[in-house]
């Protein structure tokens, strides 16, 4: 009778564990710890060892629960990583400044970023490798396009929210801004981004991706003044980096193609 008493005790003492873990959010500690005490019984582990290795193992879960949370909500369009770039096809990159870069301690002091290069030449997967890289710190990270991002704006200003839609903006720590450059914008469009800088200005970091020199910019920004505040805006104490001007996404593409016919 005392191993069916045993059984039952288990079997109660499973339940509460499980009741005790749902209203506590401790789904690792829910789901494991059956194999975790059978390992300590087998080596004859401590309470508190059993204890330790238990929490260990939530807190890592957690954290990379956390991490995976936090890309998710950067809401990148696809899944590209830093250690994903072919630096040996695009070498116009640098891949030591790079890799300091994937540190983030950027974005904790609030710096710029611009990457300024053609059309395939690795823009946008380093903006989403270094945004990732960044959410997988802790930050909070947010991508858009530029042109997106305006007309976001433009509805927030009809809605009379625009201050709300701005302040959420200024409050991420790092904001990753595809495609400026690729549309021109009207006045009001510039000034609503200007607006965006501006709350973001020494406080929080944003990544730029372009296809054209910060020269070039008057084609998108059609006010030559407001385009030269937003140049100094993304550029004071930034970290520039020129991508290069020859597509290396079609040379892979043709040397491909080149390999399969020989």
């Amino acid at each position: 009778m005392s191993g069916r008493r045993d059984e039952l005790t288990d079997v109660a003492a499973d339940a509460a564990i499980d009741t005790a873990c749902r209203v506590l959010r401790l789904p690792t500690i829910r789901d494991r710890h059956g194999e975790v005490a059978a390992a300590a019984a087998r080596q004859q582990a401590g309470y508190k060892g059993f204890l330790t290795e238990l929490l260990s193992m939530e807190c890592d879960d957690r954290e990379t629960r956390r991490k995976a949370r936090l890309v998710r909500e950067a809401a990148f369009p696809r899944p590209k990583r830093i250690e994903d770039f072919d630096f040996t096809a695009n070498p116009d990159v640098p891949a030591a400044l790079i890799a300091t870069l994937a540190r983030s301690q950027w974005v904790a002091a609030g710096q710029p970023l611009c990457l300024i290069g053609d059309s395939g030449t690795g823009k946008s997967h380093l903006l989403i490798g270094l945004g990732t890289a960044a959410a997988e710190h802790g930050y909070r990270v947010r991508y858009v396009t530029a042109a997106a991002l305006v007309n976001e704006l433009v509805e927030a200003s009809d809605d009379r929210t625009l201050s709300k839609v701005i302040s959420r903006y200024g409050r991420i720590d790092l904001l990753c801004l595809d495609e400026l450059g690729y549309i021109e914008l009207d006045r009001r469009g510039a000034e609503l981004l200007f607006q965006v800088f501006t709350e973001r200005e020494e406080k929080n970091s944003i990544a730029v991706a372009s296809n054209a020199a910060f020269s070039e910019w008057t084609s998108a920004f059609t006010d030559p003044r407001l385009c030269a505040a937003i140049v100094d805006r993304l550029t004071y104490d930034a970290h520039i980096i020129q991508t290069g001007a020859g597509s290396y996404r079609l040379r892979t593409t043709a040397a491909r193609r080149q390999a399969g016919t020989t």
